[in-house]
């Protein structure tokens, strides 16, 4: 007889409650379908309340677990009642996903406060609010993870985005904290930085003729990665399969970090591949 673990067993999250941010669509709807695929209970968390809905009756009708709330993770108060349902309704949370995010385009000299406070509260306070609302539930529950969705924003700058590639550093930073801090208690606190993913704020711009070859060009897998692609890297960090990787940043962005020399011209040596 076979030893192998099944795929769901094998992440050891059956059963696992968990908490994802920014769950009404794209990569935070992604990475709930594979908690639930998983065997996990999942919290869907959204400011767009009807968002997450539609995302948990996809998840109920296939026979999964879930729980639709509406939260701001920008306002503490919202946040800690959120909490509050969480545990009440599923149990104590032991995986929480901070994947909420804002981006609002403008150059450094022009950019509001109003809009670069706006973007700071959601991308940067809300993963703070967040981590410490749930921390009760986290410790509870036993090998908690918290996983915090960045960018490679975060390691590059995003020039006329605002706040957005200020904010993302901030969550390695404050990842990386919350792993010191909490880590001897028995926390995990690990980050993602996602590349150039298709979701639906920015799947018109695939329809442009050429566009989407010209990005994928740029990295090494010569493709433009999915959210799934982001849902599998969360979902192995959520479980106990990474258990000794605590203030860890694993990029996620189909080698497009590795081609920079490639986009410095260099007579002889640049080339063009398909």
């Amino acid at each position: 007889m076979s030893t192998t673990p099944a795929p769901s067993s094998w992440l050891q999250l059956e059963n696992r409650v968990c908490a994802v941010t920014g769950a009404g669509s794209g990569i935070g709807a992604a990475i709930a379908a594979e908690l639930v695929a998983a065997g996990a209970r999942v919290a869907l968390l959204d400011r767009n309340g009807a968002a997450a809905e539609q995302v948990a009756a996809r998840l109920a009708a296939v026979g999964g677990t879930v729980l639709a709330l509406e939260c701001d993770v920008s306002r503490e108060g919202s946040v800690r009642e959120a909490a509050q349902r969480v545990q009440r309704e599923l149990g104590d949370c032991g995986v929480l996903v901070n994947n909420a995010g804002l981006l609002k385009a403008g150059a450094l000299e022009s950019v509001s406060v109003e809009e670069w406070n706006a973007v700071l509260a959601i991308n940067l306070t809300g993963q703070l609010l967040c981590a410490r609302a749930f921390q009760p539930q986290l410790l509870a529950a036993g090998q908690g993870s918290i996983v915090n969705v960045a960018s490679i924003a975060a390691l590059h700058p995003q020039t006329r985005s605002g706040a957005y590639s200020a904010s993302k550093a901030g969550v390695l930073l404050m990842s990386r904290q919350l792993a010191a801090e909490w880590g001897p208690q028995g926390l995990r606190s690990n980050a993602i930085c996602p590349g150039m993913i298709r979701t639906p704020l920015s799947a018109a711009f695939y329809e442009e003729p050429g566009f989407e070859a010209r990005r994928a060009a740029l990295t090494a897998s010569r493709r433009i990665g999915e959210p799934i692609d982001i849902a599998n890297a969360a979902l192995f960090l959520a479980s106990p399969r990474s258990g000794y990787l605590n203030g860890a940043e694993l990029v996620v962005d189909g080698g497009m970090d590795t081609m920079l020399m490639d986009l410095v011209p260099r007579p002889g040596f640049n080339a063009v591949t398909a």
